[in-house]
């Protein structure tokens, strides 16, 4: 309980599901500044604007765990409103974002754009947000550019599409792969700790621990 008030008086955070696909838009901000971050906007953004006016927090920065529609649909839209940077994916991730309105299409998504981050995030950069640094693991396999940002000091982490509650990413989009997602999630985020805890792009968080013992995908069963 002392760790969770702890994590509670550093960082607030508010997840706001996006476009028919769920997806988990999520606003994290320092307590003690108020400064935030969106995470991946989806879609949906007069709803992302309210959440932010709602929190009485002024975001400062976007960040992207990866190039597929549900998660940045809404990206280009929300800097232009925002008059905000947007740091991620990887750069392998360039071909998504350079095709975001021909996804848009295939998924009914409209007023749509193609764009270019102002940052291409790579292994061990860091990104931070008021007294709030998140370091970058670059883990592939879902999509090529797939990072998540972890906050040591949290014991938290925002995993994308890597890693879910009781599943993983899907691998049969274009590069895509189960290898290579299993890889990254043994060798990136198992080491983090059991008790980091994380948000994942679509339905409930968990904690590694949780995911190492009972995920059928990790333990063997799948």
């Amino acid at each position: 309980m002392a760790h969770e008030n702890e994590t509670q008086s550093k960082a607030g955070a508010l997840i706001i599901p996006v476009t028919p696909l769920e997806q988990n838009c999520t606003l994290i901000w320092c307590e003690a500044s108020k400064k935030a971050v969106v995470i991946d906007p989806g879609g949906d953004v007069p709803k992302i604007l309210r959440a932010i006016t709602q929190s009485n927090v002024s975001v400062e920065k976007i960040w992207l765990t990866h190039g597929h529609i549900d998660h940045v649909g809404g990206a280009a839209e929300l800097r232009d409103a925002l008059k905000v940077p947007i740091e991620g994916p990887h750069i392998d991730d360039k071909f998504l974002l350079d095709n975001v309105v021909s996804s848009g299409a295939r998924f009914g998504m409209t007023g749509v754009r193609d764009f270019a981050p102002d940052r291409w995030l790579n292994e061990g950069d860091q990104v931070s947000i008021g007294d709030l640094t998140f370091d970058i693991l670059h883990c592939p396999g879902h999509s090529p550019g797939s990072v998540v940002f972890y906050n040591k000091e949290l014991h938290f982490a925002q995993v994308g599409d890597v890693l879910f509650n009781g599943s993983v990413g899907r691998t049969d989009l274009p590069g895509g792969s189960h290898e290579t997602l299993i890889k990254s999630i043994v060798e990136k985020l198992l080491p983090l700790g059991d008790d980091v805890s994380f948000v994942c792009g679509h339905g409930a968080g968990s904690s590694i621990g949780q995911e190492r013992l009972t995920n059928p995908f990790l333990t063997g069963e799948m």
